[in-house]
């Protein structure tokens, strides 16, 4: 089998696993995938406007607003005026919200520790490397 091949195979079958993980712990709550991402984006990174949040996500903005709305209509976050700004808005994760991003970061931390758990501590750094100039650079 060619490289390539085999790397596809690989990706393809390590994305099915997190995606089948994801969902199981998603479904096990009030959230839903697009949701728990984005408190995941907001409680790590910190309050920020609708077109940061959608960078951060990979989507649009428009995608990013019916989250934000479904946040605030849960009560998980509230959108806030900057001073300095009057006509954006900042994404800000409620009390519900932070409880929610320390539960899905935990999961996160598990799923981690459960991957590490097979590897060697320099396969750890290597792969947490890779990871990293992969997600640089698409």
């Amino acid at each position: 089998m060619k490289t390539i091949e085999k790397l596809n195979e690989n990706l393809v079958d390590f994305f099915d696993r997190i995606t089948s993980w994801e969902t199981s712990v998603i479904q096990s709550g009030p959230l839903t995938i697009s949701e728990a991402h984005a408190i995941e984006k907001i409680g790590h990174y910190g309050s920020m406007n609708m077109k940061d949040l959608s960078g951060k996500l990979g989507v649009t903005t428009g995608t990013t607003t019916i989250t934000v709305d479904r946040l605030e209509k849960g009560g998980y976050a509230v959108r806030k005026r900057p001073e300095n700004d009057r006509r954006s808005y900042i994404i800000v994760l409620t009390q519900k919200g932070q409880e929610a991003f320390l539960d899905h970061h935990n999961h996160h931390l598990n799923l981690a520790k459960e991957i590490s758990s097979v590897l060697s501590e320099d396969e750890i750094s290597n792969f947490s490397e890779i990871l990293e100039k992969i997600n640089e650079n698409i």
